[in-house]
């Protein structure tokens, strides 16, 4: 793109060179001049007005008077005369106290193209006095002045947008439209001199200097004004900018996968924007939003969002307020642009299935459209809590099979069609680090609350609920009882191993698996103290650190995962030349007085192999065991075990 820009460029810059050099070839040659003194006197007038130049705001650029000697060139000289005055006043104004080095593409252009706004100029103010009004007016130099500036201000913005990479008619309006008023001033200016020359002498022309030096002056306090405001919009920009990173920094430090997600889904996001034709508000609104769409999340309990297995229903519930709550927390920011409609509406589906309000079609916002196709692919091609990631050409098929039902056809279209490309250049981004939060610290100082600390209380159990399973849940029942009283009754030299076996048979006759864990707490650490079934040996290597994997997030939060993916078990899949036929697993806690006293994990071959009365049948059979966990005789060995890998 940048190198199309440049051969444009240069294109441009060929162009009005060989423009400007048939325009001094046509006019030098009749060369003649009435009065050489006003055209010397007029010269050393514009080569005094070129170090009256101020810089143009938005842009690398400075603009002087001159263009008013040329006018006065139009209406009292010739066109060589006034051609010469352009070239001499614009080399003035390169070289008279420079801010940075001249090149000579620069010097090319700007020359070519002062000569041949010049000469159209001069064309206008002909072609209007002698075809239109047959005589000299001010009609004639009001088009000559109109002229100079829409070809002056054109090649100058279009020259700009080719090299910076900008929108040419961008260009146009933020750094040239402000000046129309002032060419107007200044025909103004150069017609009532022309008058005075009419009738006092050419002499009088002096006079202008006065009011060249007030328009320089006005030229000066206006763009200062108009820097000054550029500055404040600069600071309320960098406001918003600090603002966004500070909320995505509240994100990163409740969910800290997110991190490098969020830059890559800003990298797709963006691309995407500037393909499909958004504008500048929706492109903005649509950036902070590829940061901020989450953090709805903080609204979220933590154990649902970093749960690595299938949300129940009652927690999907509670993880489908995040685009509400986000949106409300992002309403109290006062955005320049439309970010919250963005937020609000980022898991609506194209068909009208999504949430949280169901929206369809092109009533959903165009960037939370983009939003949502782009967010999906990247979750898909990275890892989670509950998955590890697909390649990222499985994970664009899936997202194309959705489109028409839950995304936009079109942004689909373009994504499948840039993924690869927007791929290498996300990963060509380096990712920022974020700052360290304090998140691990232990805060020494400080009394207790004026209320006392609340005893240490064992979690609420829910073993028991919803609708009787029948015959399997009584048979639990009784297998959990015979089990707590043969604890209670030989708690002195009731063996650990002991325990864990009579456990293990009970389940294997209730509930249907091909591998069974039990693993114990070690500082910090599930380490499997009971091993059966396929894999044996695999499992019996693992040491799980509390919080991560299914059964560390299982004793971190003190809640059951149903038909969670036991790939995600750290250290399970390490080895990339191994694989595991294994899709399901179900864990459960097993509580004890003081906390988990174990972790009970079943795992089977097929997908979504465990249901809900399997669930409810291993609460009811575990729930007295953590107890005696806790008071049973150490096992004389790390672990037991029997099985085939």
């Amino acid at each position: 793109m940048a190198e199309k820009s440049q051969f444009g460029a240069r294109v441009f810059i060929a162009t009005m060179a060989l423009v400007a050099m048939a325009c001094l070839g046509l006019a030098f040659p009749h060369w003649q001049s009435s009065d050489p003194v006003k055209f010397i006197c007029y010269l050393g007038a514009a080569l005094l007005a070129s170090s009256l130049k101020v810089s143009l705001p938005s842009i690398e650029g400075t603009l002087s008077v001159n263009f008013l000697f040329t006018l006065l060139g139009i209406l009292e000289l010739g066109l060589p005369e006034t051609l010469l005055i352009g070239l001499a006043s614009t080399l003035a104004q390169f070289y008279w106290k420079p801010t940075r080095k001249v090149k000579l593409i620069q010097l090319l252009f700007n020359v070519s193209q002062v000569t041949v706004s010049s000469a159209a100029a001069f064309g206008a103010y002909q072609f209007v006095a002698i075809y239109v009004l047959h005589a000299p007016g001010p009609l004639a130099l009001l088009a000559a002045a109109i002229t100079h500036f829409a070809c002056n201000t054109a090649a100058m913005s279009t020259i700009i947008g080719l090299t910076e990479g900008k929108a040419i008619s961008k260009v146009w309006t933020d750094s040239y439209l402000w000046s129309f008023p002032y060419y107007m001033v200044g025909a103004a200016t150069a017609g009532l001199v022309h008058f005075l020359n009419k009738h006092i002498g050419w002499q009088s022309s002096l006079l202008v200097l006065p009011p060249i030096y007030l328009m320089y002056r006005s030229y000066r306090l206006y763009l200062g004004k108009l820097e000054s405001e550029k500055k404040h919009a600069e600071q309320v920009s960098n406001l918003h900018l600090r603002t966004i990173e500070a909320l995505a920094l509240a994100i990163e430090a409740k969910d800290q996968t997110t991190g490098e997600h969020l830059q890559r889904v800003r990298i797709y996001a963006m691309e995407l924007a500037r393909e499909l034709g958004l504008t500048e508000d929706e492109t903005e609104a649509l950036r902070a939003a590829s940061v901020l769409h989450d953090i709805g999340k903080l609204a979220v309990p933590e154990h649902i969002i970093s749960k690595p297995g299938k949300l129940t229903p009652d927690e999907f519930e509670k993880m489908k307020i995040h685009p509400i709550v986000g949106a409300e927390i992002l309403e109290q920011v006062d955005f320049p642009y439309p970010v919250v409609p963005v937020v609000r509406a980022h898991h609506e589906k194209w068909d009208g299935s999504g949430y949280p309000f169901g929206l369809k079609g092109d009533a959903i916002p165009i960037g939370a459209r983009i939003l949502a196709a782009v967010d999906c692919l990247d979750a898909l091609a990275s890892d989670r809590q509950y998955r590890k990631a697909l390649p990222l050409s499985e994970a664009m098929k899936q997202v194309a099979s959705e489109a028409g039902t839950s995304f936009d056809p079109k942004i689909v279209e373009v994504l499948q069609r840039r993924y690869i490309e927007l791929e290498q250049l996300a990963r060509e981004q380096p990712l920022q680090a974020p700052p360290k939060l304090s998140t691990d610290i232990r805060v020494e100082r400080g009394l207790a609350p004026a209320a006392g600390f609340a005893e240490s209380a064992q979690p609420a159990h829910t073993s028991g609920r919803g609708k009787d399973a029948g015959a399997l849940i009584a048979s639990a029942r009784q297998q959990a009882q015979a089990l707590c009283e043969l604890s209670k009754a030989s708690s002195v030299s009731f063996a650990l191993e002991d325990i864990l076996s009579l456990l293990a048979v009970r389940v294997k006759h209730l509930v249907p698996h091909d591998s069974l864990v039990v693993y114990l707490p070690k500082s910090n650490v599930l380490v499997p103290e009971l091993v059966s079934g396929e894999n044996f040996r695999l499992f019996s290597s693992l040491r799980i650190p509390l919080g991560e994997g299914l059964s560390g997030w299982v004793a971190e939060n003190h809640k059951p995962i149903l038909n969670g993916n036991p790939s995600v078990e750290p250290g399970y899949l390490n080895d990339p030349t191994k694989y595991s036929t294994l899709r399901s697993a179900l864990a459960v806690p097993l509580e004890g007085v003081s906390g988990v006293a174990a972790v009970l994990a079943l795992y089977r071959v097929g997908q979504d192999a465990f249901n809900k009365d399997d669930l409810r049948v291993v609460e009811t059979i575990a729930a007295p065991i953590g107890k005696a966990i806790e008071h049973a005789i150490p096992p004389k060995s790390a672990g037991i075990g029997a099985g085939a890998d």
